[in-house]
Parts: structure tokens; sequence; C-alpha cells
């Protein structure tokens, strides 16, 4: 069974925790981590991994990660690194060799800006929110299609973040996709506390309103654990975005349906910029990957994907624009 599989054959959904127009509904799986690892921020506070531009000019789409440590390093796909010539967040969740220096794949959050700030970049406490990295996931497994490379659609990242700042009031002079996270620390920080990771819990499926919008599973529960509130800021500043409140959440059948839903899904493999292999998989409405390791699935991202449009052969997946998915959430009000 390939590990995919294995994970959500044993997944469990429990009863959702409910804050602010978010709903955090617990997974936890039998699935056995098999690799030992360093996460991103533990290695940077240990000095253990310097991430820096690949060259004095440097280049948008790739970072240099110098892992120093004896274990490989994972960094997960939207963690935003901040610094350098302009912030930057990972396009895919990468376990970095160690002892090397790799190239990794991201995409600049921050438009306005190419002027160095720091020899090397720190570590965001937050991800790149939820419907960015959906529609960046999309662009990035077509380059992989495509060109075998892991190349985003950079200005939809752009748009995404300029429709973001200004819906809520939030623009900056670089176009930083920070300054909407700064703005509304305030109520993000109020939302991470609402949630806590349960013991043995590996991952949860987020709802925003009474709708599923994705899910994110690791490993191991101590990951889990760590990264909770990252994706609580993701997930939470689309909810506040829509403007949602208490809204009822999904019913537990249709979290169940959902990881039904991905189970079924094609899977597909491929070298990825580290150790292990980068996963696609093709399931019906849902935009879907992560990342395998001796024979172990060390992340799985998916997203709900409620409406399709094909505006163009480059723009094959797209989600609902700010607009619709207000109209969508009131009317169900």
């Amino acid at each position: 069974m390939h590990p995919v599989q294995n994970f959500l054959s044993g997944a469990r959904p429990g009863e959702p925790l409910s804050c602010g127009g978010l709903a955090v509904f617990p997974l936890q799986s039998s699935a056995k981590a098999k690799i030992d690892y360093l996460l991103l921020g533990e290695a940077l506070e240990a000095n253990l991994v310097s991430v820096r531009e690949i060259s004095e000019s440097g280049s948008v789409p790739e970072l240099l990660v110098e892992n120093r440590a004896d274990r490989p390093v994972l960094i997960i796909d939207g963690e935003e690194l901040i610094g350098a010539k302009q912030n930057r967040v990972a396009n895919l969740t990468l376990l970095v060799p160690a002892a090397k220096t790799t190239t990794i794949p991201v995409s600049c959050v921050e438009a306005g800006r190419w002027s160095r700030q720091s020899q090397e970049f720190a570590l965001a406490e937050r991800l790149e929110f939820a419907r960015g990295r959906a529609e960046k996931l999309a662009s990035v497994h077509q380059s992989m299609r495509s060109t075998g490379g892991r190349r985003s659609d950079q200005s939809r990242v752009w748009r995404n973040i300029a429709e973001k700042a200004a819906n809520m009031g939030a623009e900056s002079a670089t176009s930083a996709m920070s300054a909407i996270y700064e703005k509304h620390s305030r109520g993000l920080d109020e939302l991470v506390r609402q949630f806590q990771a349960l013991e043995g819990q590996s991952g949860a499926v987020f709802a925003i309103g009474n709708s599923i919008c994705g899910l994110d599973a690791f490993d191991k529960p101590a990951t889990f654990a760590t990264l909770l509130p990252k994706l609580v800021r993701s997930y939470g500043i689309d909810a506040m975005e829509l403007g949602l409140n208490n809204e009822t959440a999904p019913a537990i059948e249709e979290v169940g349906a959902f990881l039904k839903n991905l189970a079924a899904g094609k899977i597909e493999e491929h070298p990825a910029a580290g150790l292990g292999d980068d996963i696609r998989i093709e399931a019906r409405d849902v935009i879907a990957g992560g990342l395998v390791a001796e024979s172990s699935l060390l992340h799985l991202a998916a997203f709900n994907e409620p409406r399709r449009r094909r505006e163009n052969a480059g723009d094959r997946s797209s989600f609902a624009d700010y607009r619709q998915r207000r109209s969508s959430y009131r009317r169900r009000r």
C-alpha cells in the first residue's frame, strides 16, 4: 500500500474545535514515522542551517539551504523566509539532506523589494495563506508535469497577495504578504490560543465557515504540534478575510467523505529537490500533494477546489475569487 493510502486508511477525524469561522477536525493515524529529521525552525535556532540567496545578484525562484546538521531538515510548503533581497515562501515540502547545500524552489511574496536587508534569511511564524498555498501547489504541479521543474505562477502569487491586502486593508510599500499578517496579528494570535494539538494528533482537516478548506498531515504528532500555530494563521487569515464568525462547521461525515475521495485519487511521484519524492494526487475537486521518503509520508497537503475555471491553457486550476466566495458564504448564512 502506498504511504498516502496507508495514512488515509487509518486516519480517523475527531470532533472539531471552532473559533472565528475556523473549524479544526483532528486527525489521528496508525502510520508510524521512520525518519529522524529537524524542522527548519529548530535547525535555524541551533545555528545548524543557513538560508541565503544563490549568489550576490540573487534569483527570485531559488534559494540555497546549507545544512550543517547530521540529520536532514524538513521545510514545509508555504513556510515564509524573511530578509535578504526579498521575502520568499517554499514552493513544496522539502527534506534537505544532512551535511549538504541544496537549491530549493521558492516564490516571492514581496513584489516591491529587491534590495538586501540581511545576508541570511530568518523564518517567520506563519505559512502562506491557505488559498495562496492551494493555487501555488496547482501551478507547481503543472510545472512538474510540463517541464520537470518546481516553479510557481509567480504573477498569480503576487495577484493573490495584492487582492488579499486590498480586501483586508493591509497594503504596504513593498507589497509584502507579511503586512497582512502584521495588520491582523491580534486576531490571529487569539485564534492560535484557541487551538491546541491533542495527544497523538498528526494532522487536521480545516474548514472555513461550513465548507471544508483543506488538510495538513504529518508523519509525527510532534511535527504537527509544532506547526499547528502556523497552520491556524494560514487558514485563519482566509476566514478573517471573509468576515466569518461562528458559522456551523461541516458535519464529520463530510470530513470522512473528503478523506475517502482523497484516498481514491491517482498518485504520481517525481524525484524531489532534496530527499525522497514529491507526490501529486489527482482526486475529484481536490488539489493535493506532499513528500514521501523511505516509504514514509512526511507531509500531505490537500485543498478543496469547489469551483474550477478554465480561463486559458496556462491557468487550468484556480479558485473562486474573493467576491465569489464571500457571496457564496453569505447565501449559505
